[in-house]
């Protein structure tokens, strides 16, 4: 039976055939007891497995395996793993959009098992098969099944291509058959699950890698002298900046306005001195968010906003290892608790959260404010004030701040107006 697939190009159906049987099902089991065996394994290890043993079950010379990759409208597929019996390969990191427009996009957005052939063909039908690779290496493609492998909840994680079914005596590459779908069914949520567990896995094990490394870096920091201790900190705040939205001199006045607040409520010195330079790491813990999900134009998807979510609870991780900056841990874990408890990442309420987090949590609304971004200009100080002892539709100040905390803001508004006056960001050169 054939189908017209959404590009014009004829490409048999994965109708089912003949139910494996003999060689072929001691075939399927070996593959299911070798995916399985590898439960530990790293994901490219995996990967390679997946695609050695697809190519055994069905007699492919070749072929590559497409992981997706990213979240919602960002996900992208990046090559895993390429092999070919026929000529040595340098192994190339390849990136391609879910699509139409390629063969492994098409199955990745569309779920469906193609059977392709004659891959000469392809492009009068629409579709891109990038055929370079194999002229360098003087191979020719000419057969390919691509099928699709999904999780438990039929989202497809990675695809599979196999190329030019060459068995043992044939001189040709012949077209892969409808049994070879029957063979490939089992196997194809089985190794799904695995493989979306094994890169689960890994952007675990990268992430923690990562926040390990900048919890290395700020141990070192006490070794430093204290002028180097405080450069360094203002370095890493201006990492986490850097894939954000806010810019300029936004780190440097909210230290300076929680310094003024902190004052103004009669802290010791030395405490206002330390969050005077603790304030500024408050969003340390987006280094360890995506960058494309910091990046994003427009609303965040429901997945996405948990991420953002998560950016507390990773600067805390970073920070608490070091005893000079448990203040700096305290506020980057609580600066987005509520006075009320409608606040995150633990819906802390009232003096649940610390004093130097309420205080940062105003400072850096305060500059939100005044500040202007893509998409809203920057409000007067005044109207910036009236928002946050009034209230308006977004901002409800005797649920959202310490009731204590805004009477020492309305008391010191001048001075906050003072800090962002001296500490205006340069205008961008064009």
């Amino acid at each position: 039976m054939s189908v017209p697939s959404p590009t014009g190009l004829t490409a048999r159906a994965a109708a089912p055939g003949r139910r494996p049987e003999g060689a072929e099902l001691e075939l399927l089991i070996d593959f299911l007891e070798f995916i399985d065996g590898g439960g530990g394994l790293a994901l490219s290890d995996l990967l390679d497995r997946v695609l050695l043993k697809a190519r055994r079950l069905t007699d492919a010379e070749a072929g590559s395996i497409f992981v997706v990759r990213g979240r919602g409208k960002n996900r992208y597929l990046e090559s895993g793993s390429l092999q070919n019996d026929a000529v040595d390969l340098t192994a190339q990191r390849l990136r391609l959009p879910l699509g139409a427009s390629s063969i492994v996009g098409h199955v990745a957005s569309t779920g469906e098992t193609l059977f392709i052939d004659d891959l000469t063909d392809v492009r009068a039908h629409g579709f891109v098969f990038n055929a370079n690779v194999g002229k360098q290496l003087k191979y020719v493609s000419r057969t390919m099944l691509a099928f699709p492998l999904v999780n438990d909840r039929g989202v497809v994680v990675a695809v599979v291509q196999l190329i030019n079914r060459r068995p043992a005596g044939s001189r040709e590459p012949l077209p892969f058959e409808g049994r070879h779908a029957a063979l490939i069914a089992p196997v194809n949520h089985f190794a799904g699950r695995a493989i979306e567990r094994a890169a689960t896995t890994e952007a675990i094990l990268l992430k923690n890698k990562r926040m390990r490394e900048q919890s290395r870096t700020i141990a070192r920091l006490q070794a430093e002298t204290e002028d180097a201790f405080l450069l360094s900190i203002q370095l890493l705040a201006k990492a986490a900046e850097l894939y954000d939205e806010v810019t300029g001199n936004h780190i440097v006045r909210v230290n300076e306005y929680s310094y003024a607040l902190a004052m103004r409520l009669g802290r010791p010195r030395a405490w206002c001195d330390e969050i005077r330079y603790s304030a500024q790491l408050h969003d340390v813990g987006k280094m360890s968010v995506d960058a494309a999900i910091l990046k994003k134009k427009g609303k965040l998807t429901e997945e996405e906003w948990r991420e953002m979510r998560q950016h507390p609870i990773y600067g805390y991780e970073i920070l608490k290892t070091s005893p000079r900056l448990g203040m700096a841990a305290d506020i980057a874990r609580g600066h987005h608790e509520k006075w009320d408890g409608t606040g995150y990442p633990a819906g802390l309420k009232g003096e649940e959260i610390p004093l130097s987090a309420r205080i940062v949590a105003l400072a850096d609304v305060y500059d939100a404010l005044r500040s202007s971004r893509p998409y809203k200009p920057g409000l007067s100080h005044a109207e910036a004030c009236r928002i946050i002892l009034v209230g308006d539709e977004r901002i409800d100040p005797m649920r959202h701040f310490d009731p204590h905390l805004l009477t020492a803001f309305a008391a010191g508004q001048e001075e906050m107006g003072r800090i962002w006056d001296s500490l205006q960001d340069l205008p961008s050169s064009a």
